[in-house]
């Protein structure tokens, strides 16, 4: 094998690792993001982890984090909570840090 086809089968190697690892970090955010939202609906531990799949679930519909957040945004809207789009996309940054973190973290063990 050449020297060339070493590399290109360690970029290969490299690039899907790395798209595996921001997958894993998304879809960690979500959940995150899910069980954040559930507590400021006060629903119970089962229903909080039902609703984090849902979040987690909700990314799948189109590209970008709009359908997460227009999903979360939504229901605590309907839920009666008063929050804006603004702080929403907030707590998804944060959520993104805390999900980060905890893959690296996961990783390194």
């Amino acid at each position: 094998m050449s020297q060339f086809e070493d590399r290109q089968r360690a970029f290969e190697s490299k690039f899907a690792h790395d798209e595996e690892m921001k997958f894993r970090i998304a879809a960690r955010r979500n959940r995150l993001l899910g069980e954040w939202a559930a507590r400021q609906m006060g629903l119970s531990q089962e229903e909080s982890e039902s609703y984090a799949k849902d979040v987690v679930r909700s990314d799948f519909e189109e590209a970008g984090d709009h359908d997460v957040v227009r999903k979360v945004l939504g229901d605590l809207t309907a839920a009666g909570i008063e929050i804006d789009e603004e702080k929403v996309v907030e707590a998804l940054r944060n959520k993104e840090i805390d999900a980060r973190r905890q893959i690296i973290e996961a990783t390194n063990i």
